[in-house]
C-alpha cells in the first residue's frame, strides 16, 4: 500500500484490481479455500487470482493461513482492516447498481 496524494485514491488504488472488492466481500462471509474463491468469482483466471490475493495480503487487507497437512492447506480470511472496508466497499456495490441502472435507461 501506497500513500497517494489524496486519500481516497489511496483507498482506490489499493483495491483496484481484477476482483479484490468482490474476495473481499467474499471472505466477510467467512474463511475460504483458495479453490472456494475460484468457484465463486469464475471469470477470473488461476494466475490473476493468486496475483490478486498476493497484494491483498501485502496490502494487510487478507490473510493466508497455511496447515501444516499432507497436502497442504491454504485458507484465506480477512483481517481487521480487511473488515474495516466493508461499508465502503457495499456503498460503492450500490453505486454500481446506481450506474448500472442509469445505463439501461440510457440504453432503452
Amino acid at each position: 500500500m501506497k500513500k497517494s496524494y489524496c486519500p481516497i485514491d489511496t483507498f482506490i488504488n489499493t483495491i483496484k484490481g481484477k476482483r479484490k472488492g468482490t474476495i473481499i466481500l467474499h471472505l466477510y462471509q467467512g474463511n475460504k479455500r483458495y479453490n472456494e474463491l475460484v468457484k465463486l468469482i469464475p471469470d477470473i483466471s488461476e494466475r490473476m487470482m493468486t496475483k490478486q490475493l498476493k497484494e491483498l495480503e501485502s496490502d494487510s487487507l487478507i490473510n493466508r493461513t497455511v496447515f501444516p497437512e499432507v497436502p497442504p492447506r491454504v485458507e484465506y480470511s480477512l483481517t481487521d482492516l480487511g473488515k474495516q472496508i466493508r461499508p465502503v466497499l457495499k456503498d460503492m456495490y450500490k453505486g454500481g447498481i446506481l450506474f448500472e441502472n442509469s445505463i439501461d435507461i440510457l440504453e432503452d
